[in-house]
């Protein structure tokens, strides 16, 4: 059985923990490999690489750090499919999406070889009689990311590249249940010539999280996942007096409106809902059509796309949709759909019965696309993440009870309005309090060059992820203000000092 090890120092290592955990493969439902969980030695020896090698890193130009990430972008683009293949076998996705992960990841590192304009500083000359004044952007030293199952790849992209960019050295604890890819990100970014110790990996679990927001040599910590682990998180590398960003779970919804196009709606809904089985913090989970009339034209927009999505491994290049991660949370979304029906919801299309008819993959965590109509905000399916491929239809009479719906609840990440009105839509985009709006666009998640980040409990910390945001999260500002000695005064002063 292949073993998994952590990356430190530009070199793969198992380190001295004696702890490890199967990894499956969702298709199958099959152990295929076995992962080290780290123990607090292997953490410490990871940071204390990282820690050794931030002066260096910190020193070097930023256009030569950007031509390492320019050099470690063409590696990602030329191995695409490798890095999908990876992603698929261990977290269940289909080939497409997993390469569409990839994409929005690259996307990251293509932002970040702008290096030397992000980090331009502001001058101000003469600001008094002979004194200027600029600030400039610095590193924080070594900075850790925590990421989640549901985008091995990408989301790491969303954290080190910005923070290698502006001089910082990494420590990555990327989820137990999916973690050869981010080995292949260290030994390409080593390929591409980034100096030992840089961007490490440790694997692990809680111990190793533990371990990280508790190290004194730990900066700041960039978390993706549940609200409630973003909490901790948050909690308690603020604590320990270390920068943070958490990103939380979400409920994300989706008005429909009586003017809008509702074969472009219902189009926009399955791959919303259904892509990556519902494993997005993006994913729309509610749609809320304004009037019955809407809800029932959408509902039968719907039912027969769901009815003919095609379930299946990566391995059949065909299939619109994969497995669940596990099989605890293939129990977790079928008990959501159970809840929801013993609490009066109907359902329209049901997926818990899905069976895999394909030939070796009869035990895989396997579930069908599932619609379900006359949810309520007092249900349990609606007021939780079920992250999985499960969609609500909840009624509203009127534009305004669908945004007081949206804004009664607790998560606020992403959000969307279909609609030809473009007074409805410009109302929606500037009073909705939801972090990330989409107008006619189901899955609002911006280019790298804007930021990501939720509102309320979907988000935890001052800044979102990539974009400027990133930058000035892994950046602390230094203001300087210099007089030469020509423009010296020669008799001290006691009172609070001008400079004009």
């Amino acid at each position: 059985m292949t073993r998994i090890g952590h990356f430190i120092s530009n070199t793969i290592t198992t380190g001295s923990s004696i702890r490890s955990q199967p990894v499956f493969n969702p298709a199958t439902g099959k152990a295929e490999k076995e992962v080290v969980l780290a123990s607090k030695e292997d953490v410490n020896e990871a940071v204390a690489a990282a820690k050794v090698a931030w002066p260096a890193w910190a020193k070097t130009p930023p256009l030569r750090r950007a031509r390492i990430l320019d050099r470690f972008k063409m590696i990602l683009w030329d191995r695409m499919d490798e890095l999908a293949e990876v992603i698929s076998s261990e977290h269940g996705k289909t080939h497409d999406d997993a390469v569409g992960e990839v994409t929005r990841g690259l996307e990251v590192v293509e932002f970040a070889t702008a290096a030397p304009t992000l980090l331009k500083g502001e001058f101000s000359r003469n600001v008094g009689s002979g004194v200027d004044s600029y600030g400039i952007r610095q590193p924080l030293g070594v900075v850790a990311g925590i990421t989640p199952f549901n985008f091995p790849a990408m989301v790491p992209l969303w954290m080190v590249p910005v923070a290698l960019a502006c001089g910082n050295t990494f420590v990555l604890k990327p989820s137990e249940r999916d973690p050869s890819a981010s080995l292949l990100l260290g030994e390409w970014l080593a390929e591409a010539g980034l100096p030992e110790g840089v961007f490490n990996v440790v694997q692990g679990d809680k111990d190793a999280v533990d371990a990280l927001l508790h190290h004194p040599d730990i900066q700041a910590v960039s978390f993706v996942g549940s609200t409630p682990i973003a909490q901790y998180i948050h909690q308690t590398a603020s604590a320990n007096g270390k920068r943070v960003q958490a990103l939380g779970g979400a409920k994300n919804h989706m008005v429909v409106m009586p003017d809008a196009d509702l074969d472009m709606a219902a189009n926009a809904l399955m791959g919303a809902a259904f892509g990556s089985a519902g494993e997005r913090c993006m994913a729309i989970s509610v749609a809320v059509p304004v009037t019955d009339t809407v809800a029932d034209a959408l509902i039968e927009r719907l039912v027969p796309k769901i009815e003919v999505l095609k379930i299946g491994p990566a391995a059949d290049r065909s299939s619109n949709m994969g497995p669940l991660v596990t099989q605890a949370h293939l129990e977790k979304v079928r008990g959501y759909i159970d809840s929801a029906e013993q609490q009066g919801a109907k359902i329209i299309v049901d997926g818990r019965s899905f069976q895999q008819p394909m030939q070796g993959y009869e035990d895989g965590f396997f579930i069908g696309g599932t619609l379900i109509d006359n949810v309520t905000e007092d249900m349990t399916a609606y007021r939780e993440e079920i992250f999985g491929p499960v969609l609500s239809i909840v009624r509203k009479p009127r534009y305004q009870d669908a945004v007081d719906l949206i804004h009664g609840h607790h998560y606020a990440n992403g959000t969307a309005i279909f609609t030809r009105d473009g007074d409805t839509a410009r109302a929606f985009a500037s009073e909705i309090d939801v972090g990330m709006v989409g107008v006619n666009v189901p899955i609002p998640v911006p280019m790298a060059f804007h930021s990501f980040g939720g509102w309320k409990a979907s988000m935890f910390g001052d800044h979102a992820m990539h974009g400027m945001e990133g930058v000035r999260f892994y950046t602390r500002l230094k203001t300087v203000t210099s007089r030469w000695p020509s423009g010296l005064r020669t008799n001290p002063e006691f009172s609070m000092p001008t400079l004009g």
